[in-house]
């Protein structure tokens, strides 16, 4: 038990350096934990770690799904709103259909039920991935937005697809009209228990008097409670956890009542979610001797299991990109007809879209969440191959597309002023011109009369009137401000 103790306490440390490392030298994190657990992974006498299939959506997803929620902005989710359902379903399903009719084709023993097994596993882009990479450079932050939307949806959809997949692979058949009525109460029911269980959380917030600790353990709870709820109702846990995260998101303030609890919650959550993700990176590397013992147990030879994850991997890319090209391209058509909240951003967008397709996390805990057995007894077909692929994808994705996205961003100058948004310097200049102006018209309507009294009042509305009248604005350089702080 110690000695298990002191392997994990040692993984900490690995995922510490590892992402300390990663930001010395200026790449995405999940790039160099995976490469540090394959390394852990060769060094002789190493456990073997082993978690549960059936509680790895349990463990991981629900906390992570719900800081990704809490974090997006609604409103500007919103304006994205039909390119972020496009991507989240649309795409998705397209892609899961291409993966399962290729593997079907060019794998030996694949069913196209399998093929849609590992179509909903690989289906999915991996927000995390992607965000750690596009914070070394400067974008738009509708790309940022764009991402963090699909992601927080397409785990729903590509989930779903997984799981009707696996039914199809146990049973040996499809009943399209249960299914179709599944995945009406799957969607209805997981939004509803999410955004009730989120009211009823805030209704508990209002009523009882809490503090800051117990803010911060109700916020997390929340989540665990939404999609294990979710599930036993037979509804999707991720919708659930999105759709509550989302509710509660938007009414922040009032869940977590005092700027001492939202601190705390923001500090707390960061650092759970830093663990998290750490965790199932470095797990990604850890696992492949594992997988590779299962490819040997399959007689599947290495070369050719590397080639058709490579097959997969290309497949994933090319329908991205197709699929990036055609929003561009609906978009063009459509605001012919419809208001269009974004001007059409030219041929740059759609490349850097389609090259952010890197897979991770929820990729892995859906590979791992196969069962060995089938209910019958029987193994499940091409576990370790589909494991294997998974592993692939995830590898390449993130190697290939992360260590050349911010050159691929560079050399397209697509610098984060494109779109309707303003640069940081022009925002910032806009918020202390706006702010001026309102303290201004507050303390000329209620205290002008202190101005006559009072030195400093009048200097300071002077000071504000005349910069008003010039449209400038002064602020203190950094500088000055580490003096300051330090007089």
């Amino acid at each position: 038990m110690t000695e298990h103790f002191i392997f994990y306490l040692g993984l900490t440390l690995v995922i510490i350096i590892a992402i300390m490392l990663a930001n010395k030298l200026k790449i995405a994190y999940p790039i160099l934990l995976i490469i540090a657990g394959l390394a852990v992974s060769f060094i002789p006498g190493m456990p073997v770690i082993r978690i549960d299939p059936e509680l790895i959506f349990i463990i991981f997803l629900p906390p992570l799904l719900y800081e990704a929620a809490f974090a997006v902005s609604w409103k500007e989710m919103w304006k994205l709103r039909r390119i972020i359902t496009n991507f989240a379903f649309v795409v998705v399903f397209l892609t899961a259909l291409s993966v399962a009719f290729i593997a079907n084709s060019y794998i030996p023993g694949f069913s196209l039920a399998l093929g849609f097994v590992l179509g909903g596993i690989v289906s999915p882009p991996d927000a995390v991935s992607a965000g750690a990479i596009l914070k070394f450079v400067k974008t738009p932050k509708s790309l940022s937005t764009l991402l963090e939307g699909e992601s927080l949806f397409n785990d729903a959809s590509s989930l779903i697809i997984f799981r009707f997949a696996m039914v199809a692979v146990a049973t040996g058949q499809f009943i399209w009209q249960d299914a179709a009525l599944s995945f009406g109460w799957m969607v209805i029911g997981g939004v509803g228990i999410g955004v009730l269980l989120a009211y009823l959380f805030l209704k508990v917030q209002r009523i009882f008097p809490t503090d800051v600790n117990m803010d911060t353990i109700l916020s997390m709870v929340a989540p665990y409670i939404m999609y294990i709820a979710a599930e036993e109702a037979h509804a999707s846990g991720v919708l659930a956890v999105v759709s509550g995260g989302l509710f509660l998101s938007v009414r922040r303030h009032e869940f977590f009542r005092s700027s001492g609890s939202r601190l705390r919650g923001a500090n707390v959550w960061e650092s759970f979610t830093f663990l998290i993700n750490g965790i199932v990176f470095l797990l990604i590397g850890l696992d492949l001797p594992e997988i590779m013992q299962g490819l040997q147990r399959e007689g599947i030879g290495l070369s050719k299991a590397i080639g058709y994850g490579l097959l997969i991997t290309a497949a994933l890319i090319v329908v991205r990109f197709l699929a990036a090209f055609g929003a561009l391209l609906a978009t063009v058509i459509m605001r012919n007809f419809i208001r269009i909240a974004y001007p059409s951003p030219g041929m740059k967008a759609p490349l850097i879209l389609g090259w952010t397709g890197m897979r991770g996390v929820v990729s892995l805990a859906a590979a791992l969440s196969i069962p060995v057995q089938m209910d019958d007894g029987q193994p499940f077909p091409h576990r370790d191959l589909i494991l294997f692929i998974t592993f692939v994808v995830i590898l390449v994705t993130l190697i290939l597309q992360g260590l050349t996205l911010p050159a691929l961003i560079r050399k397209l100058k697509f610098s984060g002023d494109s779109g309707s948004y303003l640069s940081e310097e022009e925002a910032e200049t806009l918020l202390r011109k706006g702010m001026r102006r309102a303290a201004f018209s507050y303390l000329n309507e209620n205290y002008k009369h202190k101005a006559a009294e009072n030195e400093y009042f009048q200097r300071l509305m002077n000071r504000w009137e005349q910069e008003d009248k010039e449209d400038s604005v002064q602020k203190i350089s950094d500088e000055a401000r580490e003096i300051y702080f330090e007089a």
